[in-house]
C-alpha cells in the first residue's frame, strides 16, 4: 500500500510510535493498578475509548459506499476489453478459486495453533461487553440476523437500501457483484457514464478514507492502551504467536500453492518463474503498493516472463486491485485470531460467513492505506467481536503489509502465467499499451 507522506515522519513511523506509546502507558496501567483501577477505568471509559470509537465511527460511515463502489468498478472494468472476453471470465474464475485457497489456508493455520486462545476469559469477556456498547451501529440486530437456509437466502437482498441501512455488508456486496456484472454485459454510453460516476464515489471514498488514516496513530495509542491496560504482558505473547500464524499462511501459499498453479496449470518451472520475477517481488516488498509496482510488473511480465503483452495487460492491471490473495490471508487470521482472543467461538456456519467474506473482501478491499481496516472491523462486528480489537494488530500492520504485497504482486504474475497458457503472444511493446492509471493503496 502507498504510503502515506508526512514532514519528516511517515505514518507507517506514526503509527509504531503511536502502538509503542499505548502499549507502553497501557502496561504502566497495568503494573500500577491491576487493570481494574477506578483511574484506569475512567480513562478507558471517558478519553482512550471514545477516541477509538470516534476513529471507527468515521471508517464505518464510509465502508458501504467504498466496498460497493470499489467492487462494482473491480468487476466493470473487465468490460473495457470486449476483444478479451475470454481472459476476462479466466481471470475472474482464476482470482475467486485462489483466493478462495488463500482464506481456507488461513482459517486453517489459525485454527491449529490456536495464536489468540488462552486469555483470561473473566477479563477478555469483561473488554468483550464493553466494547459491544461502544460498537452498536455495527454489531446492532446481530441477534436477529437469520439462521441456517434463510441465512443463504439473505445473502440475496430483496431491498439494497435497506441492506445498507441494516449494515447487511454481504447483501451489499452481492447486489455490487450483480450490478458490476450488469455493467460487464452492458455496452450502451448510459452505462459507461454510471461506471465512471460510481467510479467518482470510489475516488471520493477513497480520498475521504486518506484523510481519516492519518489520525489511525492516536486511534492505535488509544486501542492499545485499553488492551494492554486489562491484559498486560500476556497481549505481546498472543501478538508475537499472530504475526507468526500470518507469516506461515502467507509463506504456504507463496511457496507451496502458487508453485503447484504454476507447474500444472501454467505449465512452467516455478523456480524459473520465481528467479524471474523476483525484480517485481523485491518493488512490491520495498514499497507495499501493488499499484506501484505495477509498471515493473508489466515489464517482467513482457521481457522476463515472455507473457502476451495485451493479456499481461488486461490480468495484472486488473489483479493489482482484485487478486489479493495476501489481503484475503490477513484479513482471515486476524478475524480468527481476535475471535480467539475474545474468547468467541465460532461455528462451521460462521467461519464460512468470514470465508466468504475475506474472498469477496480480497475482490473489493479498497487501495488505501490501511484498505482492509473496513473490512476487517465489519467481520468482527458481524461475528461478535469487538472491532476495538484491531488495534491489537495495527502496529505490526507495516511489516505485514510489505509481507502481503509482495504475495498479492507473486499471485497476479502467477494468474498472468496461468491464464497466459495457450493464448496467441503478440508483438505489442509494454510501454505502448496504456495501462489504468494507478489508484493510491
Amino acid at each position: 500500500m502507498t504510503e502515506v507522506k508526512t514532514r519528516g515522519f511517515g505514518l507507517q513511523w506514526q503509527m509504531l510510535a503511536g502502538f509503542l506509546i499505548g502499549l507502553t502507558a497501557g502496561l504502566i496501567a497495568y503494573a500500577v493498578g491491576g487493570g481494574d483501577a477506578p483511574w484506569v477505568s475512567f480513562l478507558t471509559t471517558y478519553v482512550t475509548g471514545p477516541i477509538g470509537q470516534i476513529f471507527l465511527r468515521l471508517l464505518f460511515m464510509l465502508v458501504i459506499p467504498l466496498l460497493f463502489s470499489a467492487l462494482v468498478v473491480g468487476i466493470a472494468e473487465m468490460g473495457d476489453v470486449r476483444s478479451l472476453k475470454r481472459v476476462g471470465l479466466k481471470t475472474l474464475f482464476f482470482t475467486v478459486a485462489v483466493s478462495g485457497i488463500a482464506v481456507v489456508l488461513a482459517l486453517f493455520v489459525t485454527n491449529v495453533f490456536q495464536p489468540g486462545a488462552g486469555v483470561d476469559q473473566a477479563l477478555a469477556q469483561q473488554l468483550l461487553v464493553d466494547a459491544r456498547e461502544g460498537a452498536g451501529a455495527i454489531l446492532s440486530g446481530q441477534a436477529d440476523k437469520p439462521q441456517g437456509v434463510n441465512a443463504v437466502l439473505a445473502i440475496i437482498p430483496n431491498n439494497v437500501i435497506a441492506a445498507a441501512a441494516d449494515n447487511d455488508i454481504l447483501a451489499v456486496m452481492f447486489f455490487a457483484l450483480i450490478f458490476g456484472i450488469g455493467l460487464l454485459i452492458t455496452q450502451s454510453k448510459a452505462a459507461d457514464a454510471v461506471q465512471s460516476a460510481i467510479e467518482g464515489i470510489f475516488h471520493v471514498a477513497m480520498t475521504l478514507i486518506g484523510i481519516i488514516i492519518k489520525f489511525a496513530p492516536i486511534a492505535i495509542a488509544c486501542f492499545m492502551f485499553n488492551l494492554a491496560a486489562v491484559f498486560g504482558w500476556d497481549l505481546l505473547l498472543r501478538l508475537g504467536a499472530y504475526v507468526g500464524v500470518v507469516l506461515l499462511a502467507l509463506a504456504t501459499q507463496m511457496f507451496i500453492i502458487y508453485p503447484l498453479l504454476l507447474k500444472f496449470a501454467g505449465g512452467i518451472s516455478p523456480t524459473w518463474f520465481f528467479r524471474q520475477s523476483q525484480e517485481a517481488m523485491v518493488m512490491a516488498f520495498s514499497t507495499a503498493s501493488s499499484n506501484a509496482t505495477l509498471p515493473t510488473a508489466l515489464r517482467v511480465a513482457e521481457t522476463k516472463l515472455n507473457l502476451p503483452p495485451r493479456v499481461a495487460r488486461f490480468v495484472l492491471t486488473i489483479g493489482a486491485t482484485a487478486n489479493q490473495n495476501g489481503t484475503a490471508i490477513f484479513e482471515g487470521v486476524t478475524v480468527l485470531f481476535l475471535a480467539q482472543f475474545f474468547g468467541v467461538e465460532l461455528s462451521l456456519a460462521q467461519q464460512a460467513l468470514v470465508l466468504l467474506m475475506c474472498i469477496l473482501g480480497g475482490i473489493g478491499t479498497a487501495g488505501v492505506p490501511a484498505g482492509s481496516l473496513p473490512v476487517v472491523a465489519l467481520i468482527l462486528g458481524m461475528i461478535g467481536v469487538p472491532p476495538e480489537g484491531i488495534g491489537l494488530v495495527l502496529g505490526v500492520d507495516r511489516f505485514l503489509d510489505m509481507c502481503r504485497t509482495t504475495l498479492n504482486v507473486t499471485g497476479d504474475l502467477t494468474a498472468a502465467a496461468v491464464i497466459s497458457r495457450g493464448e496467441p503472444h503478440d508483438d505489442e511493446r509494454v510501454d505502448e499499451i496504456p495501462v489504468a492509471p494507478p489508484q493510491p493503496v
